[in-house]
């Protein structure tokens, strides 16, 4: 059997304004959550947009305590009670993890609802981090209801099935293409 191919791509798509789109990943195709405001071609700090752009997968993180490691070729961390990601856009490590409790506004990575079960830093705003530009935009798990995706803060979000399936075909040239259609 020959081992499926690392992609080189992921697409994400919406109609501008919408909070869900279609993710694209080699031949298969999800449903996604996208950031409240829908995508967005500017980013700011809190403004619930997911940002238009193509971003690198730099890493994955995973909560050890509830699975195990999917299968990926990302570099895989496991997470720890007190992670945090900085969203102070006067703090030096903004944009940046940290460790709670932490002086300056930062993200729990910790969660008790199950998004960051699996949570894939992008690429978004960190080579250079500017002040404002966005914070914390990850790909992780969806919340799904019995009325769809909810939408995130900006992120992008699978199902818990679909997202193991795009991590098994992802690497460390793996990018992900956000844009409206």
């Amino acid at each position: 059997m020959t081992p499926t191919a690392l992609l080189d791509e992921i697409l994400v798509t919406a109609t501008p304004g919408s909070t869900t789109g279609l993710l694209t990943a080699g031949g298969d195709r999800f449903e996604c959550a996208l950031g409240r405001a829908g995508i967005l071609p500017v980013k700011r700090e809190g403004d619930g947009g997911t940002p238009a752009g193509r971003f690198p997968l730099r890493a994955l993180r995973f909560r050890a305590d509830r699975l195990p490691a999917p299968a990926t070729t990302l570099p895989v961390t496991a997470m720890a009670e007190d992670d945090g990601w900085c969203d102070a856009p006067d703090d030096p490590n903004y944009n940046r993890p940290v460790r709670h409790p932490y002086p300056a506004s930062a993200e729990r990575m910790w969660r008790e609802d199950h998004l960051y079960d699996l949570v894939v830093i992008l690429g978004q705003n960190d080579d250079p981090v500017v002040a404002g530009a966005g914070s914390a935009i990850f790909f992780h798990l969806a919340k799904d209801t019995d009325a769809g995706l909810r939408p995130t803060e900006g992120c992008v979000a699978l199902r818990l099935p679909d997202m193991l399936k795009v991590l098994s075909r992802c690497g460390t040239g793996t990018v992900m293409r956000i844009e409206t259609r």
